[in-house]
């Protein structure tokens, strides 16, 4: 820890939960609240129940809790494909080339960064207008919706590889290389598996982004396809607060059992 003295040590706790409480834990806690209350008149909600729960795990709810899985994954799995391939590409391209290659590798930098420098609405309209005709017309379906979510997490998957391929000791690909190795078994066998735990911080990040993606969804999402902030926003809009609390905590506590789970999973990297 940076602070020393005992003094400077509980100053430093205390001001962290002076910060941490009112901005991060109090919104949540009380939407927790709101998930078990009957009735919220005054500064605290008033009964207990259970019941919005059952709204919350059963129905459209349900279903919209499948349909936010499916898109998170699969865009997820997308993002760190195409990301993870463009910064491995992009690097290469900065790494002792002619001038006009470095200015193709800042342009992939530029390109990739695009979709989080603007609006995630506009990223939504974009998608909405350039799949809607032929001869890629998407529009209408869930393919859209997915197509959307990655392009808006990929440029996360594309910022961590990148990251981390710059703190690539070039030792272990020179040493490959000087017995004999092709660039395709080093890529495969040694620059991989030495990424493997930034692609696994990615792949958790882009999952949370996607799974609270809900500004460009709305503009995009198909009736037979709606995901669990869609239906939140739909339930509260139609006054039922307390059943979208509880929706709101199931979307919470899904998100936080699957990055639990990426954060367990351990690479041969990790070690060294």
């Amino acid at each position: 820890m940076l602070v020393h003295s005992k003094t400077g040590k509980w100053a430093t706790w205390a001001v962290f939960f002076v910060l941490f409480l009112p901005l991060f834990a109090l919104p949540l806690l009380v939407i927790l609240a709101a998930s078990f209350a009957t009735n919220w008149s005054g500064a605290f909600p008033s009964g207990f129940t259970a019941s919005h729960y059952d709204a919350a795990t059963s129905g459209d709810s349900l279903t919209a809790l499948t349909t936010s899985l499916v898109t998170a994954v699969t865009a997820s799995l997308l993002a760190l494909l195409v990301g993870g391939w463009a910064a491995l590409a992009a690097t290469s391209l900065k790494k002792g080339a002619p001038r006009s290659a470095r200015l193709g590798g800042r342009a992939m930098d530029t390109l990739f960064m695009l979709p989080v420098a603007v609006p995630s609405v506009v990223v939504g309209l974009a998608v909405l207008v350039a799949f809607s005709k032929p001869p890629m017309l998407l529009n209408g379906t869930r393919w859209i919706v997915i197509i959307a979510h990655a392009i808006l997490v990929t440029a996360f998957a594309y910022q961590s590889v990148s990251a981390a391929i710059v703190r690539l000791d070039p030792a272990y690909e020179q040493a490959a290389a000087s017995l004999g190795a092709r660039p395709a078994y080093v890529l495969w066998k040694v620059k991989l598996p030495l990424l493997l735990p930034s692609l696994n911080a990615a792949a958790g990040l882009c999952f949370a982004l996607s799974m609270g993606e809900l500004s460009a969804t709305m503009m995009l999402y198909p009736p037979d396809w709606m995901p669990l902030p869609v239906q939140i926003y739909a339930t509260t809009d139609r006054g039922s607060l307390f059943t979208g609390s509880a929706i709101a905590v199931v979307l919470m506590a899904a998100t936080l059992l699957v990055l639990l789970a990426v954060s367990r999973i351990r690479t041969k990297a990790s070690y060294r």
